[in-house]
């Protein structure tokens, strides 16, 4: 096949996605990039400004505290849920009766809307009527004021977090089921024992659903919303400690009615993410391994 048809098949391949990022996403980014550069209120025509919203950004307080927020969450989030993720896999692996069920219970948690698990949750850890602190002060426990403290915060939206990894759960186990049994087999003949096992025929057989899970997961930290949310109703939590950079670009955009500035704020979360991304698949170029066909 000539050059030229493998680049027609692969364009008509593709063709659902480019042509509906052309049809319905590559105009409004447009549009949204020209008001980045315009004081629009939405009730009247934008109107010119150059560069002054990103200006504005760099002066703007409310704005640092939300990259912080937003920068602390993923730190602290995507290496526990990842961690995690990967070791629930790892057990959820392992032939027991009660497998299909228990691979269940883990993936439940992902079909309840997230509206609804962030009121389940503001309950759940309410400190005075909450099963959380009521289960901390039977065994002798005084539980923190989880919503209402900034100390406690973050940490409550991370648990959260915690407890919707499903779906990284059911990925990292179609991974393992993918690296060849005969790995195993050889390491068990040399004598590995199953801590060395998963060291170096789990993780490295991993690494690429690890590196698609992370940068996954690293996208989505950035575009925290929902969640903090709904929990939050007095947003945007105590001390802003849960004022995250997307519900700072809602609050621009459809409550102070600033959409230039949402838009300029919008483009350079856009450029992070992109940038987060980059480094790391620069990060992983030797921790990545790809088993040839």
């Amino acid at each position: 096949m000539s050059r030229g048809r493998e680049l027609l098949a692969g364009l008509l391949w593709t063709a659902p996605w480019w042509l509906g990022f052309l049809l319905l996403l590559a105009g409004p980014m447009l549009l949204s990039l020209y008001i980045s550069f315009c004081d629009y209120p939405l009730l009247q025509p934008p109107l010119w400004v150059g560069g002054a919203n990103y200006v504005h950004m760099a002066g703007d307080p409310v704005y640092w505290k939300t990259i912080r927020n937003t920068l602390l969450f993923a730190i602290l989030s995507v290496p526990l849920a990842t961690a995690l993720a990967i070791l629930l896999a790892t057990l959820l692996n392992q032939p027991i009766r009660g497998q299909a069920f228990f691979r269940a219970c883990i993936f439940v948690p992902n079909i309840v809307p997230l509206a609804a698990a962030g009121v389940v949750w503001m309950w759940m850890l309410n400190p005075q009527l909450g099963p959380v602190n009521t289960a901390l002060g039977s065994v002798g426990v005084e539980g923190p004021l989880w919503l209402e403290s900034p100390q406690w915060a973050m940490a409550s939206l991370v648990l959260v977090t915690l407890w919707l990894i499903g779906s990284p759960v059911v990925i990292y186990l179609a991974g393992m089921q993918d690296i060849p049994q005969s790995l195993y087999e050889a390491a068990h003949i040399d004598g590995a024992s199953p801590r060395r096992q998963f060291w170096h025929v789990t993780l490295p057989g991993l690494s690429p659903v690890i590196l698609f899970n992370v940068i996954v997961a690293v996208i989505n930290a950035w575009q925290v919303f929902a969640l903090p949310y709904v929990m939050w109703r007095t947003r945007p939590g105590p001390d802003r400690a849960t004022y995250f950079y997307t519900m700072y670009l809602f609050d621009n955009a459809f409550t102070y009615l600033k959409m230039g500035y949402a838009s300029a704020m919008a483009w350079i979360q856009m450029l992070i993410i992109l940038a987060l991304t980059a480094l790391v698949f620069w990060a992983s170029r030797r921790m990545v391994h790809y088993r040839s066909a």
